[in-house]
């Protein structure tokens, strides 16, 4: 019987460490399920060993110091708060020195903020979470930030959107060391699908109104939202404003940043999330409500903008 020498993963934890997003990359790689070898160990480290504070109050005593990255194989920082936080020199040169070596470096939720303070996303895509997009843009804009999807898998760089998604990017992980059986029996021990369907906008919460809609839209856009199902036209939008297609459109855009085909769109599909949520209404007869004409239409708009389809997103959000 051929003996494998384990993976070693390493988590660099930071204060105040996020004990949910440590958790992620443990479950995965640090316990086998039952009556399956082991392929993977587990550790964490600090710049500074000791006692760690997390999010939630209570201290978590860590053992190692950055020493441990020289050794590992891969790398995960579980999260870094707050996001953006200056990172140590000390630290970002461990990070380097590892990727240098062959190690792979994981992000899970804002731990790419530190990634990207390393150097490691400049001129690739990466994720964070759906919060912190913006942040992450704007503060690092060679890095190219993906806000649709789950996680971001360069091989030797990942990244995850937050939080729950870490554990979706450490399972593709797994797939991809040990094939999609392994990772479905770790998938299996944790009582979650081995891979989840769509991005991480179905999460974004949902604006209760435009933030930026002045007086001059806002009682068209409440009339609007009030007669989704109607055939809402340029023209009929501009008539009901007492406005020119065009001055109606250009409003759109100064006041919104989008077109008045896009703002609608984006009502209907908020529409059609919350029927989704709480009612069990046939796809088709939602589809009408929301203004979208068919389960059809609607199934390739949910594809398009939220990267799932309706039936998936109602059996994940579901309150009925």
């Amino acid at each position: 019987m051929t003996l494998h020498r384990l993976h070693r993963v390493v988590a660099l934890l930071n204060p105040p460490q996020s004990p949910f997003e440590l958790a992620c990359a443990a479950e995965v790689f640090g316990g086998a399920p039952q009556d399956v070898p082991a392929r993977y160990s587990f550790r964490i480290c600090a710049e500074r060993p000791g006692p760690l504070r997390t999010t939630v109050g209570f201290a978590m005593l860590v053992d190692a110091g950055l020493e441990a990255l020289r050794e590992a194989d891969t790398v995960v920082v579980p999260g870094w708060q707050p996001p953006g936080a200056p990172v140590p020199p000390t630290v970002t040169e461990a990070l380097r020195a590892a990727h240098r070596r062959g190690a792979r470096i994981v992000a899970i939720c804002t731990g790419a903020f530190v990634l990207a303070q390393a150097g490691l996303l400049d001129g690739r895509r990466a994720t964070t979470h759906w919060r912190s997009t913006a942040q992450l843009a704007a503060a690092f804009p060679e890095v190219q930030v993906d806000p649709d999807v789950l996680f971001v898998d360069h091989g030797d760089v990942a990244t995850s959107a937050g939080t729950g998604a870490g554990i979706d990017l450490c399972l593709h992980l797994v797939r991809s060391d040990h094939g999609a059986a392994y990772a479905a029996q770790i998938a299996r021990n944790m009582v979650l699908p081995p891979h989840r369907e769509g991005s991480q906008l179905q999460y974004a919460a949902q604006p209760p109104a435009p933030a930026r809609a002045d007086e001059s839209l806002a009682p068209l856009l409440e009339w609007a939202t009030s007669r989704l199902d109607a055939h809402l036209t340029l023209d009929r939008l501009a008539e009901r404003a007492g406005l020119s297609s065009r001055t109606l459109a250009r409003r759109f855009t100064d006041q919104l940043g989008i077109s008045p085909g896009q703002w609608l769109l984006g009502r209907r599909l908020d529409a059609a999330r919350v029927l989704l949520e709480q009612t069990d209404l046939p796809v088709e007869t939602i589809a009408t409500r929301v203004g979208l004409a068919s389960a059809v239409n609607l199934r390739r708009r949910f594809r398009s903008h939220l990267g799932t389809t309706p039936s998936a997103y109602r059996r994940t959000f579901s309150e009925t």
